[in-house]
């Protein structure tokens, strides 16, 4: 098995067990949620189940930048952790606020401050009431359906989720202003993944759940895992199309969730391998280094990941491949982070290790096949996450 190892009170070891396919969410008809009082959902420990990270949109992405009038965004979400659900909306990258609403989760009205539409503020979020009457299984398919009587203007989304959605009928992989939904029946650990297009799912087919993320929340029964992958995202540099860099976003996309108890950081390999390439490993582990300090100041533990091979990808040179071995040197050293997820190990050819093993690779040299996703997922230690 891949190594993995610790400091701290974190142990060594490797998980156990993968949890079976869990069932669809389900509403109690007349039922009150969290118990049936206000209070109790007040009361509630409210923790993330399912987010997403969102980008600006560009010319390439006709629906975000046009935005919608009079338009219904369908979203179809897999849960980690069930219980009690709100639901949170998100429009970091706009310039005007956007009216939400009727909104309905597992067929559900949702309300806001009781009212069945609310307005999101550019640049900020906005966070619903609890769903009366729903209660989410763990690991279940939630149906958000949001009204956006608009004209919204450019809407922040999320490119890529690798699942399907939709916008008045027509499928989508992309989701518009949604940005995560809150349960209140965690009863393990809560992971947010700070990560690239690998955390994200590049390599796995369409709502499979197969992402690596998907596949360790399966592990963790009881656990909640927010996949926060950005295709091409960087630890230093921000991009137009591929959004703020992991230092520029962590506030807003991990320090936000609610309930967070680890961050896992899976960012790198675009510093190293995407124009312009910063393959200093100095900057690198200063850039890590930032985020553990943010974490710890935040009281959360900061997991890293070792960089994986990408000796088959199309931009890989031998320069670069001994930066990422001193990077992951580093890493290894448990100096770096509290913790260590040892994905190099994890995924390599024993033969040529600058390259994926052939039965993880997904054809491109760079991303992982589901297999490979396992056993990135295989390489994270639950007592490195509590």
């Amino acid at each position: 098995m891949p190594a993995v190892s610790g400091r701290g009170p974190a142990r060594r070891g490797v998980l156990t067990a993968a949890a079976g396919l869990a069932a669809v969410a389900v509403a109690a008809p007349g039922a009150h949620a969290a118990g049936g009082t206000d209070g109790d959902a007040r009361r509630a420990r409210w923790t993330t189940s399912w987010a997403t990270a969102q980008t600006a949109p560009t010319g390439t992405d006709p629906v975000a930048s046009a935005g919608l009038t009079g338009g219904t965004f369908t979203a179809h979400v897999r849960l980690s952790a069930g219980g009690q659900v709100r639901l949170r909306y998100g429009h970091a990258f706009g310039a005007a606020p956007v009216l939400i609403g009727p909104v309905t989760a597992g067929g559900r009205p949702v309300t806001f401050g009781g009212q069945r539409q609310a307005w999101l503020a550019a640049g900020a979020s906005l966070t619903s009431d609890a769903v009366a009457g729903l209660r989410a299984a763990e690991g279940s398919l939630l149906t958000v359906r949001t009204g956006l009587p608009g004209p919204t203007g450019p809407l922040s989304f999320h490119r890529n989720t690798h699942a399907s959605h939709d916008v008045d009928g027509e499928r989508t992989t992309s989701v518009y202003l949604l940005t995560g939904v809150e349960v209140t029946g965690a009863h393990g650990p809560v992971v947010a993944v700070l990560g690239d297009s690998i955390a994200e799912g590049v390599g796995t087919p369409d709502d499979s759940g197969l992402r690596w993320p998907d596949q360790l929340a399966r592990r963790l029964p009881g656990s909640a895992v927010a996949d926060l992958g950005i295709s091409g995202n960087r630890l230093l540099l921000d991009d137009a199309r591929f959004g703020p860099g992991g230092q520029a976003r962590f506030d807003r996309d991990v320090l936000s969730l609610p309930g967070l108890r680890t961050v896992l950081v899976h960012l790198g390999v675009n510093d190293l391998q995407q124009p312009p390439s910063q393959s200093d490993p100095a900057l690198v582990l200063a850039g890590y280094r930032q985020l553990v300090l943010r974490s710890r100041d935040a009281g959360l533990r900061a997991v890293g990941a070792t960089i994986a091979p990408f000796g088959g990808w199309t931009r890989w040179t031998p320069e670069l491949e001994t930066a990422r071995l001193r990077i992951n040197a580093a890493v290894r050293t448990g100096r770096v982070f509290d913790a260590v997820a040892d994905f190099d190990a994890a995924l390599r050819d024993p033969d040529h290790p600058e390259r994926l093993r052939s039965a993880y690779d997904s054809g491109d040299g760079l991303h992982p096949n589901p297999s490979g996703h396992a056993a990135l997922a295989a390489a994270v230690d639950r007592r490195h996450l509590l």
